[in-house]
């Protein structure tokens, strides 16, 4: 079953390592671990509901707490303090796109906000109903999930938008066929997700991002329903898909995606590669982009993260002799680790790890085989799993991303993690902050961010260093230059950067169509305009 306060499945335990305690200890503090609240203590904060019975729309107090947050650090904080800042009046599992609408209507009628819901795990705030005078229904789409139709001869698949990940891959695979579509959170988000945050998986470099696998589908909006229809290519204006691509559910709701996909690979490997110095492993990872290969995943951790994550994941045994090893051929503390997929035909496969071992040869880099890579192949949605582990034993961990040209790329990924450092330093706290660069293409990267602070035990002091910690890091990449979000989007953490990237103009231009989609403006407020 789904946590009600945490990641992923409450059966899935990732412990954390005796030893990774100890070397968190040394570095930031001895965390708090002040007792979480209880699913019975929260559950009898949940307010009376604001609407009255409806056969689409459930009332009860666990539903509407499970639909009140989802996965960003101020998501874990009021989940685990029992200090929910408000939940939905009620949640909605429709069953077709007539139930939707239906909905919809009775919405409008009634003057209540509709939040769209898929797996749940936003982090940046898409799905929480704010405080407002008006009921908020959350509409739940976890029973559209089905396969609708499979074009073998165009390789076009139509499924219903609440389909997650793992189904996507089941129901295409008994077909021979994949999406291809991994985002860390695969096992829980879904196909209606991915497309209205604009979502971008782990392999995007061969399968490519949600926007290219996106090809048309079916939206109910308040004005009326949209079709989307799938052509190989058109110049016939504007492509309405980019309206619903990022839209986060302000112009309506996405019922259906027609999406395109893949033969299953014949032939897919994942390599580690270790350089001396991360600047190496940057230039290295640049010239491999720009020419044309079958990779389909180039992940550079810096030396932080390199070391940092073979701990937590660890064991002591390991980490000494793999650390022993890579010292003994001249890897010392400033080594870098890439990590590589490879996927085609066995033929181009091997072309391309031919040309792609030359040039990491090339920049003084160490190919260690597979193991590296079958152990990330391994681990990549189970990693997750350590945001639980690592709050219980004290210690908070959050994320943020952003995405530049080349050319800009080494000296912002210094700026923003100088400026989280001295953020905390300001406060008279440590946290331990590391990167990678998780998406790679011709003209530029992203570069994803990870931190860890110790806990307090008071939890609007959490609040505050995120709060803190946060701002400095979303003004540094705005400073950089940087996109505020690569792949988790915008929702209500990030809207106030908006305009930094889209100007005002733009910023108009978004609001105006969602007036013209939703005239009264009861689609998810608060994201993206206000």
């Amino acid at each position: 079953m789904k946590r009600w306060n945490g990641w992923g499945d409450d059966k899935i335990q990732y412990p954390l390592p005796d030893f990774a305690g100890d070397y968190l200890e040394s570095i930031i503090g001895v965390g708090a671990k002040r007792a979480d609240a209880t699913l019975e203590e929260v559950l009898k904060s949940v307010p009376e509901s604001r609407i009255a019975n409806h056969s689409l729309i459930t009332s009860k107090p666990e539903e509407r707490l499970r639909h009140s947050c989802g996965q960003s650090l101020t998501d874990w904080i009021s989940l685990r303090s029992g200090r929910i800042p408000s939940f939905p009046d009620g949640v909605s599992y429709p069953r077709s796109d007539e139930e939707i609408r239906e909905v919809i209507d009775l919405a409008y009628r009634q003057k209540w906000i509709l939040i769209p819901f898929g797996g749940g795990t936003s982090v940046v705030r898409h799905i929480n109903p704010a405080r407002c005078e008006i009921p908020v229904v959350t509409i739940d789409l976890s029973n559209l999930s089905q396969l609708q139709n499979l074009d073998e001869t165009s390789y076009l698949a139509t499924f219903q938008a609440g389909v997650r990940g793992p189904d996507v891959e089941k129901q295409l695979s008994k077909f021979g066929y994949t999406l291809g579509h991994f985002p860390q959170s695969f096992e829980y988000s879904t196909l209606g997700g991915w497309i209205a945050t604009r979502s971008s998986g782990q392999q995007s470099y061969y399968y490519g991002r949600i926007e290219d696998l996106f090809k048309g589908g079916h939206i109910e909006s308040p004005k009326g329903p949209l079709e989307l229809r799938a052509f190989p290519a058109s110049a016939a204006g504007p492509d309405l898909r980019q309206l619903f691509l990022g839209s986060e559910g302000r112009l309506g709701i996405i019922t259906q995606a027609i999406v395109a996909i893949h033969p299953f690979p014949e032939y897919e490997r994942f390599y580690g590669s270790f350089f001396h110095e991360w600047d190496h492993g940057l230039s290295a990872v640049q010239e491999i982009a720009q020419h044309k290969s079958n990779l389909s995943m180039l992940r550079l951790s810096d030396p932080q993260e390199a070391e940092t994550t073979l701990i937590l994941s660890g064991n002591r045994n390991t980490f000494r002799w793999a650390d022993f090893g890579l010292k003994s051929l001249g890897f010392r503390q400033g080594r870098s680790l890439l990590i590589l997929g490879i996927t085609g035909t066995r033929d181009k496969v091997m072309q391309s790890r031919k040309l792609v071992f030359k040039i990491i040869r090339k920049y003084g880099g160490f190919n260690t085989g597979t193991f590296i890579g079958k152990a990330w192949e391994k681990s990549r949605f189970l990693t997750p799993y350590l945001r639980n582990s690592l709050w219980e034993s004290g210690y908070a961990l959050d994320t943020l991303e952003t995405a530049l040209p080349w050319e800009k790329v080494q000296s912002a990924k210094e700026s923003i993690i100088t400026t989280m450092i001295d953020a905390a330093n300001n406060l008279n706290e440590r946290i331990l902050v590391f990167g990678h660069l998780s998406h790679i293409y011709r003209t530029g990267a992203s570069i994803y961010i990870t931190f860890i602070f110790r806990r307090c035990v008071d939890p609007d002091e959490n609040l505050y260093l995120w709060q803190k910690i946060k701002l400095a890091a979303s003004q540094a990449i705005i400073n950089s230059g940087g996109t505020i979000s690569h792949q988790h989007g915008i929702g209500r953490d990030h809207a106030p950067y908006l305009e930094h990237e889209k100007g005002q103009l733009g910023l108009d231009l978004m609001e105006n169509m969602g007036k013209f989609f939703d005239p009264q403006g009861l689609m998810n407020p608060g994201v993206l305009f206000d």
